[in-house]
């Protein structure tokens, strides 16, 4: 494989002058800047829906397969006639650098539902609608209904909706569904607004020759879609609750593990129908991305159970997963599959071995390199193989100049200037750690795009375990300068990955 390299930046970071990203113009711009700095990848976060009530996670979300409609650019709506300025006038003027989710929800689905009221006479007729209905309809018709629903029993969990509806009696959703046409029908036309537009930005992508690295959470929440039309493949009680959750144990970072309380798969029954739902989710994913990072790649060879009436993950246990059938199965479906493994944290020898096994690349990051076990470390350059992807940090890490300044010990900096051999400050230590990324033998690198910049710790993405002001950061259109543009172009070419 050649060297690459690339940005890791999610859509909801991009300007807009909507409040949040989204695909309008400034997203081909940013693919622009990646052409043009000769970046071949562009990794996003997860792109499903989003909610205020899970702290506006994407790996917390109603739907495995649904778009996340805050992304639809109102700009691009414009230009196809579907709304017009003046549907938009009066609207607030957003918060530059941050996204208000509260404000941005409520904004864009005032505007989304101007757009059908346009065009609800005409969409009957729209072959391009109606196809695209029909090719999704596998999970589209049960995600309309189920976000139609909610939205009727004002936004009480499925498992409190009348017994019909839980129980998914046939008779019942029927009638369900001609009452609520309309709502069904616009939830409809949402969808195929975000992925019109999704796919239009994507091809844009790949015509540059830019790949896109999009991420799969492995596991769903328990009030979505998935959970309420497949409840057999998730170990729930008659009442439709989880029996167990899933989470990690107590560890460094946490004395009470994470419990992050979405349902665990029941593999014994995935394994009965050939992991039907997981080989149709995949291949989805392989649609709306060119790569498909796995998250909590370990989950698929044993994860940590913890009972449902637990409040911490300390009382969890691990449980096996058929993870060799599953794997080859996967394989024999998709035989070039493009997968990356999210190994971070404690990986066992089992979860490595499955790894090397199928020959799937694992992540590399280098703030996690300076401890006192520095000349072994995995996370060290010089123990780097090919196969792999290196980063400078995550979505769920302090930014490279935060790290420095607030989490790095005295000795950590000290081990940081002996293995560059100078000092460095925290002012310099975002290029330093871009160069070891760069210079390294690994075949993929992706930096985060506030590392590029040099940012500190309040422009970070996501602090794990804590619900209030993550997946806010945005980018300022001013902060892409030329001067910005040589210093990557350089680096990238220098290093033979552009």
């Amino acid at each position: 494989m050649n060297r690459r390299c690339g940005i890791l930046l999610h859509i909801t970071s991009l300007p807009s002058p909507h409040g949040v990203g989204d695909f309008g113009e400034a997203a081909y711009q940013f693919v622009d800047f990646l052409a043009e700095t000769r970046q071949s990848l562009w990794q996003i976060l997860p792109l499903n829906p989003t909610s205020t009530v899970y702290g506006n996670s994407p790996y917390s979300s109603n739907s495995a397969y649904a778009g996340n409609p805050n992304m639809i650019s109102l700009d691009l709506l414009i230009q196809d006639g579907i709304l017009t300025e003046s549907d938009l006038k009066g609207y607030t003027t957003f918060p530059a650098g941050m996204v208000d989710y509260h404000m941005v929800t409520s904004f864009k689905e005032n505007a989304l539902r101007v757009a059908y009221k346009n065009t609800r006479p005409t969409l009957r007729k729209n072959l391009e609608f109606e196809e695209f209905c029909n090719e999704n309809a596998h999970w589209l018709e049960d995600y309309t209904l189920f976000i139609t629903l909610k939205e009727s029993f004002h936004g009480a969990a499925w498992h409190e909706w009348p017994e019909g509806l839980r129980h998914r009696k046939e008779d019942v959703m029927r009638e369900w569904r001609k009452t609520r046409k309309d709502r069904i029908l616009m939830e409809k036309f949402f969808q195929f607004l975000f992925f019109r537009q999704w796919f239009s930005l994507k091809k844009y992508c790949n015509a540059k020759n830019i790949q896109i690295i999009g991420d799969v959470p492995i596991y769903v929440t328990d009030d979505s879609a998935e959970v309420w039309a497949k409840p057999e493949i998730f170990k729930l009680d008659d009442a439709g609750k989880p029996l167990f959750v899933a989470g990690v144990p107590p560890d460094y970072f946490s004395t009470t593990g994470q419990r992050w309380g979405n349902p665990v798969y029941n593999w014994d029954i995935l394994k009965a129908t050939g992991y039907s739902w997981w080989l149709k989710r995949i291949e989805y994913n392989l649609k709306l991305y060119d790569i498909v990072r796995l998250d909590h790649f370990r989950g698929f060879v044993s994860y940590w159970e913890i009972p449902a009436s637990e409040k911490t993950a300390i009382h969890g246990k691990w449980v096996d997963a058929p993870v060799k059938d599953f794997f080859n199965i996967l394989y024999r479906h998709f035989p070039s599959l493009p997968i990356i493994a999210e190994d971070l944290g404690t990986i066992t020898p089992d979860v490595r071995e499955i790894i090397t096994t199928f020959g799937i690349p694992g992540m590399k990051v280098i703030l996690f390199a300076f401890g006192d076990d520095l000349p072994k470390n995995p996370y060290i350059p010089h123990n780097y193989i090919h196969h792999c992807i290196v980063y400078t940090g995550t979505h769920d890490n302090n930014t490279v100049k935060g790290w420095f300044k607030k989490e790095a010990s005295t000795e950590d900096k000290k081990r940081i200037h002996k293995y560059l051999g100078r000092e460095v400050t925290e002012d310099t230590i975002h290029r330093e750690m871009i160069r070891l990324a760069m210079m390294s033998i690994a075949n993929m690198v992706v930096i985060p795009m506030q590392d590029v910049l040099g940012m500190g710790e309040a422009s970070r993405m996501n602090l794990p375990a804590t619900s209030e002001n993550n997946w806010r950061w945005r980018l300022l259109p001013e902060q892409i300068t030329p001067a910005l543009i040589q210093e990557l172009t350089e680096a990238t070419v220098i290093y033979g990955r552009g």
